[in-house]
Order: structure tokens, then C-alpha cells, then sequence
């Protein structure tokens, strides 16, 4: 084994994987940054209500195009499309930074949704093309560090740019998207420049009819993940969508098995015993850890009081953990060859964190939420990389855009559906809580002093709860709700207790469950092979694939110019140890 690419030196290496650094960290960041201020803009634009439309958009498209950068980067080349999804983000963030309405910012997410699934799929896939298995996993902690960082750095930047009246002439807020004009110019003049890797160009076609499909499959999915708890989950528009949804999933896979090896996910594929069971894996954990972090954000800034600033802070052990789980793996998988004991212990370490989480309480210490946040952290830290390694480990060459696409897609369709569920298991939970909560409360006299005292009742906030509880409910007849908690700074602390424990109570309730569900994860892991890591870059393989037919002479002639023969090889010249899992 050689610690050097013979194809790249060290110098280029390092550019190339900080510029795609800089265009994850961008993707991941905006997932997390517009939450924090999406109510500032909402007023700011008049169309409060339209808020959801805003990160719908954002999130269909990239999900939507993760698989199609992967796939049409197996045709056309890694760079050209990593060139393109950069543009299409750059482009979005100027025109977001410039809407002037909610419509407009919805359309302008959407492009930016389109760039950012190239930027989170290709830097993985580019990576795998440069670097071999083993070398690779120096990298990881710069890629899967930046999603924790995200996860942090995100409410706190929100925070920031949203309480900014005018920051150099435009609105604070504008610069959530303003801030990744100058940083994207940077990556994309850093990739044109170094980018520079041998082309395998492969006489397909394009898999249109799976694409179509795909989009109608997930577009209906992924509205009724964002909307069904506002429009009921029985409603007709979510029957409908979800039929339509449903009729799009058998055409997609109707229109990958007609395509064969030219499909945008082939199927063949999927039965690789690493990729199926990855693939698993990511949608399971996906699952489990987004829709149960979804959760700790709002236990911070609702029971525990915090601003989203502090709340953001908080999160520190959180990434504290993943960092320290891609930094302490990375060495030992290069030394040992082994990455299977990582998703086996980190999905362990979920499950653990997901009971630690559970336990908290409205008066709980801050260390059991920090404790509890860093086992999270470990947990991720100990999936997200090993996992992607053992798939681009186990694919051939040619597929390894495809299979690197297809472990963020499932983690990221995973993801979007665990916290739509969860988020209502929480608001259904929350009301039956809170009454719980205040039923508790009524005994106790400081409760029903405050209730009783007249001062409470001239404050217009504490009279509507007190007319809230009067009619049986929180929730209903009083106008107050839960969409919109930030009734709970004006009034009294005394009244606002029960709301704070109750809402404990029902997050913690819905970490409990993360947690149960999250032992799927842990029976996926222990069924992931262990393959023997390549010791080559997915180019120094297609490379010797055609020195090798040049050399045995079938490389010669008229047909050493047709792409299929490359092809062909690349399904036979793998390295021992690398062929088919089952």
C-alpha cells in the first residue's frame, strides 16, 4: 500500500477535499439556519403562513437530485456536474438573498435545493474516485464533521442574522443566503481549477422514465411529510398524494428494472448484500436520529426556556461527539481494514443516547441533556462514514456515483419521513400532557394563588391561558396554540410551569420511541458484511482495468476506442475481496 495517489499529489488532494468541504458544509448549513429565522422572514415578507412552502422546497429538490447528480455523473463526469450543482446553489442564495416574497423565496429554495443535492452527493463520490477505501477515511472527519458543526453553527447564525435590523444596508436575514455568495465563489474557483481527473466516458442512455418516476414518487411523499399534520393525516389531499406517491414508487421500480444497467438506481445494485444492507440501515437510522434530534432544539427552547442562540450552544456535545467518534475511527479502519464494528457500536450508542434523552425533565440538569446529546453524537459519528465506505468499497467503479447517491438519498428520504412522524407524535402527545400538567399544578396553592390573583387577569396574556384552562383545554377556544409558543416569555412563570412540563413530557416520550426504533438499526449493522478494503481509487482501477486490455490485446484495433469496453472490464478487474457479498 502507498500513501500517495499516483494520480493526484498530496497538494491537490488537499485543495480539491477542502473546496468540496466548503460546498457540504454550505448545503448543510442551510438545511439548519433557515429554521431558527423563518419567522422573522415570514413577517418580514408578509407570509407567515406560507413558511412551510419555503422548506418544502428546499427539501424535494434535494432529495430529488441527489440520485440524479449521482447517476448522471457516472455518464458525463464528476466535475462538469459538481460544477453545475455549485452554480445552481450559488445562483439560488443570490436570488433568495433578493426575494421580496414568500412565492419567490419558495421558487428560489427550490433552485437552491438543486444545486445543494449535487454538493452533499458528489463531494462523497469524488472523494471515493481520488482516494482509496483506506486513505479515504483520513478524510471523514472533515466531511461528516461539518454536519455537526452545521447542526450547531445553524440556530446560532439564524439567531443572529434574524435579531439584525440592517447588517451593511439589507436585512439581517437576507444574509442567510447572502453569506454563501462569496464562500460557494471560493469552492467553485478552487474545484475548476484542481478538479482535473481522467474521464470514463460509457456509451448509455439516460434513465428518463425513471427519473419521471422518482419525482412522482417522492414530490407527493414529501409534501405530505411537510403539510399532513397541518391538513390532517386523513384529509383528502393526503389520501391523494399518498396514492399518487405510492403509484410513482411501482413505476420507479418497473421503469430501473426495464432500464437494466443503464437505471438511475439499478437494482442489481441494491441486490449487493452491502448496498441492500446499507441501504437499510440509512433509511432506519435516518429515521431514528433526524426525527429524534428534531426534538432536543425544542425541549431546550421550550421546557428548558433557551433562546434558539443558546439553544444552538447547547448542542456543542453533540457535535463534541461525532467529531471525536470520525477522528478516533479513521485510524484504526486504515490500520485494521475493518469498518464494520463502527455502524455495529455507533447504532448501539443511538439506542443508549435515545434512553439517556428520554429521561429528561423540565427541571433536569443540563449535563444529562449533554450526556445524553454526545452519546447522540458518537452514535452518528460511528455510522454516517463507515457506512458510505462499505458501500463504495463493495460497488464496482462504475456504480460508484449511483451507490454513493443512493446512501444519502435513503438517509435523507429517512430522515424527512422520522421527523414528520415524531414531530406529530409530539403535538398530538403535547395537549394531553400539558392538561396532565396543569391538572398537577391546581393543587398546589402558589398555583392557585396566581389563578385567583387579579393582577394575573389584567395581564391580556395570563387571562387567555386561565381562559383556556376554564374551558378544559390549552389548545382550544382560547386562540393560543402550539404552533406558536412564544406566549410562554409573557406570562406568568408560575402558569407557564405546567406548559414547560408537559412539553418535557411529550418529547421525551418521542425519544423514547427513537430509541426503541432505533434497535432495527442495530440488527441491520450486525447483518453488514466485512469486505477487505481496496487498496485503489476507483480511477487507478479503471485505469488498470485498461492497461490491461491494451496489454492482452483486446484493447487493440478499432474497438480500444469504444467506451463499452471499458466497461465491460470494469466488472471483472477487481481486486481480490471486492466481488459480490452474498
Amino acid at each position: 500500500m502507498t500513501d500517495q495517489n499516483p494520480l493526484l499529489e498530496r497538494r491537490q488532494i488537499n485543495l480539491i477535499v477542502g473546496g468540496l468541504v466548503v460546498g457540504m458544509f454550505l448545503a448543510a448549513l442551510d438545511q439548519m439556519i433557515v429554521a431558527t429565522a423563518i419567522r422573522t422572514i415570514g413577517d418580514d415578507l408578509n407570509g407567515l403562513t406560507l413558511q412551510a412552502w419555503v422548506t418544502t422546497a428546499y427539501l424535494v429538490a434535494a432529495t430529488i437530485s441527489t440520485p440524479l447528480y449521482g447517476k448522471l455523473s457516472d455518464i458525463f463526469g464528476r466535475k462538469p456536474l459538481y460544477v453545475i450543482s455549485l452554480s445552481l446553489f450559488i445562483t439560488g442564495s443570490l436570488l433568495c438573498g433578493t426575494a421580496q416574497d414568500m412565492y419567490q423565496l419558495a421558487a428560489y429554495r427550490g433552485l437552491q435545493g438543486l444545486g445543494a443535492g449535487g454538493l452533499m452527493a458528489l463531494a462523497l463520490i469524488i472523494v471515493g474516485d481520488i482516494l482509496s477505501p483506506r486513505e479515504r477515511t483520513k478524510y471523514q472527519a472533515a466531511f461528516f464533521g461539518v454536519w455537526g458543526i452545521a447542526s450547531v453553527l445553524g440556530p446560532v447564525l439564524g439567531g443572529f442574522y434574524a435579531s439584525a435590523q440592517n447588517l451593511l444596508g439589507f436585512a439581517g436575514w437576507r444574509w442567510i443566503f447572502l453569506q454563501n455568495v462569496p464562500l460557494g465563489l471560493i469552492a467553485l474557483v478552487v474545484i475548476l481549477r484542481v478538479l482535473h481527473v481522467p474521464r470514463h466516458p460509457r456509451a448509455v442512455r439516460v434513465d428518463y422514465w425513471g427519473a419521471a418516476a422518482l419525482v412522482v414518487a417522492i414530490v407527493p411523499l414529501l409534501i405530505v411529510v411537510e403539510q399532513g399534520r397541518t391538513w390532517g393525516w386523513t384529509s383528502t389531499s393526503v389520501v391523494a398524494l399518498s396514492a399518487l406517491s405510492a403509484a410513482g414508487i411501482v413505476a420507479f421500480i418497473l421503469a430501473e428494472r426495464a432500464a437494466g444497467d443503464d437505471a438511475l438506481l439499478p437494482l442489481r445494485m441494491l441486490r449487493n448484500r452491502t448496498v441492500g444492507t446499507s441501504t437499510g440501515l440509512n433509511f432506519v437510522m435516518g429515521f431514528a436520529m433526524f426525527g429524534g434530534l428534531a426534538g432536543i432544539p425544542l425541549y431546550l427552547q421550550i421546557a428548558k426556556g433557551m433562546s434558539p442562540t443558546d439553544a444552538g450552544l447547547a448542542m456543542l456535545p453533540f457535535t463534541l461527539g461525532i467529531m471525536v467518534m470520525a477522528t478516533g475511527s479513521a485510524p484504526i479502519i486504515r490500520n485494521t481494514g475493518r469498518y464494520k464494528p463502527f455502524p455495529v457500536a455507533g447504532a448501539a450508542l443511538i439506542v443508549v443516547a435515545g434512553v439517556v434523552l428520554s429521561t429528561l425533565q423540565a427541571d433536569s440538569s443540563l449535563w444529562l441533556m449533554s450526556l445524553g446529546g454526545f452519546l447522540f453524537g458518537l452514535g452518528l459519528g460511528g455510522i454516517m462514514q463507515p457506512v458510505m465506505l462499505a458501500v463504495q468499497n463493495a460497488v464496482e467503479p462504475r456504480d460508484m456515483g449511483a451507490g454513493s447517491a443512493s446512501v444519502m438519498f435513503f438517509r435523507q428520504i429517512g430522515g424527512s419521513l422520522g421527523t414528520a412522524v415524531f414531530l406529530s407524535m409530539l403535538f398530538s402527545a403535547a395537549p394531553t400532557d400539558i392538561g396532565n400538567a396543569f391538572a398537577a399544578a391546581a393543587k398546589e396553592p402558589a398555583f392557585q394563588q396566581v389563578v385567583s390573583d387579579p393582577a394575573t387577569l389584567a395581564n391580556p396574556a395570563d387571562a387567555a391561558v386561565i381562559k383556556a384552562i376554564e374551558a378544559g383545554g390549552v389548545t382550544s377556544g382560547s386562540g393560543l396554540s402550539l404552533d406558536d409558543t412564544s406566549f410562554l416569555q409573557q406570562i406568568d412563570p408560575v402558569l407557564a410551569e405546567p406548559f414547560r412540563v408537559g412539553f418535557s413530557d411529550a418529547i421525551t416520550g418521542v425519544l423514547l420511541f427513537s430509541s426503541m426504533f432505533s434497535i432495527l438499526g442495530l440488527g441491520l449493522a450486525l447483518m453488514l458484511p466485512q469486505l477487505p478494503l481496496r487498496e485503489k481509487s476507483g480511477l487507478e482501477t479503471l485505469r488498470d482495468g485498461e492497461h490491461a486490455l491494451e496489454g492482452s490485446g483486446e484493447g487493440t484495433g478499432d474497438d480500444a476506442r469504444e467506451p463499452a469496453a471499458v466497461e465491460v472490464h470494469a466488472r471483472t478487474a477487481r481486486p481480490p475481496g471486492t466481488g459480490a457479498t452474498t
